[in-house]
């Protein structure tokens, strides 16, 4: 059984056990959340599609940690202009250990 869950504007493909790094969420380490943007069910052949969410199915995660994904760096350049702009990004994210998923 897997799902496609929708957090902080990106979509992931779930099932029970997997561990995926999503945007930042403010909850604590340990905690559980319940993510109930789901778009779609899957059992075997057997598949429910949400229009845009499927209703009454949630996905039960608990958080496994908080971090900052490796840096980004980005190099803005102006050839012949004597310009060069160095700079870089680290993304917070939140570790989810998926525990269970309800069809609904």
């Amino acid at each position: 059984m897997y799902a496609i869950i929708e957090t902080g504007g990106k979509q992931y493909r779930v099932a029970a056990g997997d561990t995926l790094k999503v945007e930042k969420l403010v909850v604590e380490e340990g905690a559980s959340v319940d993510l109930d943007r789901v778009l779609l069910v899957a059992d075997g052949d057997h598949v429910r599609l949400g229009q845009p969410f499927v209703e009454g199915a949630r996905v039960s995660a608990e958080v496994a940690a908080h971090g900052r994904h490796d840096k980004v760096k980005i190099i803005k350049f102006r050839r012949r202009k004597h310009h060069m702009k160095r700079q870089g990004h680290r993304q917070w994210y939140t570790a989810l250990r998926i525990t269970d998923i309800h069809a609904g």
